[in-house]
């Protein structure tokens, strides 16, 4: 890994250690708990590699107080095959006001079966690929509903055959609350952005529609991806996918201990 990438992935990280080691007590008064089951007919990724292109499931959970969490991201297909793993830790540099910067990493678990010789015969077996990956989204709120951001991404492939160095580059509008009826609600995300993966790169769009109704915790979405010009490998010109996702959200208060 090149220097300037073990630097990131260092200062990252040390952001994470400063998050574990906060004493205010309010912020350890407080576990929130939630997480979103996403059922779609196409696992897609925005890197074209490591879509799945077959119904899936995807679970995204989200455990901490304060500053810090944990977001284990767990993505399989409806025959409860393993796609995608991917267990990150962010940290919210600055969580409040106008201007909004959080940061994370993760070590990514990615699996794709392959058919493989065993004996003179062959057998179908899944492979692991390991990746690891530092993020930073800065956001900035125009109002309650509106919003303009930017993610990086990082990723390095540890393992023969992984894609080395990735970059990812995310701009991003998001338009919510948009009133439909007194009890329903839409949410509108386009964005646009750019990948390298080693000595290939593309540049594409992307947009999401999520319609929910409130104070349930169901909701439809749908997502398009548009290949504007590049030479990823995998990557297609057009894709999209719908879903139905349920929500939940808890908040834990921890009681004193008492000697």
């Amino acid at each position: 890994m090149q220097t300037k990438q073990r630097l990131l992935i260092f200062v990252l990280m040390s952001a994470f250690h400063s998050g574990f080691s906060q004493t205010n007590d309010s912020v350890k008064s407080v576990l929130h708990l939630s997480g979103t089951v996403n059922v779609t007919n196409n696992g897609i990724s925005l890197v074209p590699n490591f879509s799945l292109g077959k119904p899936a499931v995807i679970i995204n959970l989200s455990a901490g107080n304060g500053r810090f969490s944990f977001d284990p991201d767990i993505r399989f297909s409806l025959s409860a095959k393993p796609w995608t793993m991917l267990f990150w830790g962010r940290y919210k540099i600055l969580p409040a006001g106008k201007f909004r910067l959080t940061t994370g990493a993760h070590l990514g678990l990615n699996f794709r079966t392959t058919i493989l010789p065993i004996n003179g015969d062959t057998a179908e077996r899944n492979i692991v690929r390991r990746y690891l990956a530092a993020e930073l989204v800065p956001n900035y709120i125009i109002t309650k509903n509106i919003s303009v951001g930017m993610y990086y991404l990082y990723s390095h492939g540890l393992d023969a055959g992984t894609v080395k160095h990735t970059h990812f580059l995310i701009l991003n509008t998001n338009f919510s609350n948009i009133k439909i009826s007194s009890q329903v609600f839409a949410r509108f995300t386009p964005q646009v952005y750019y990948l390298k993966q080693d000595f290939r790169q593309g540049y594409y769009f992307t947009s999401s529609l999520s319609i929910a109704k409130k104070n349930f915790p169901l909701s439809v979405y749908g997502l398009i991806n548009q290949k504007i010009s590049g030479d990823i490998v995998g990557s297609k010109d057009f894709i999209w996918s719908t879903g139905v996702i349920y929500s939940f959200n808890k908040s834990y208060i921890q009681k004193p201990q008492v000697l």
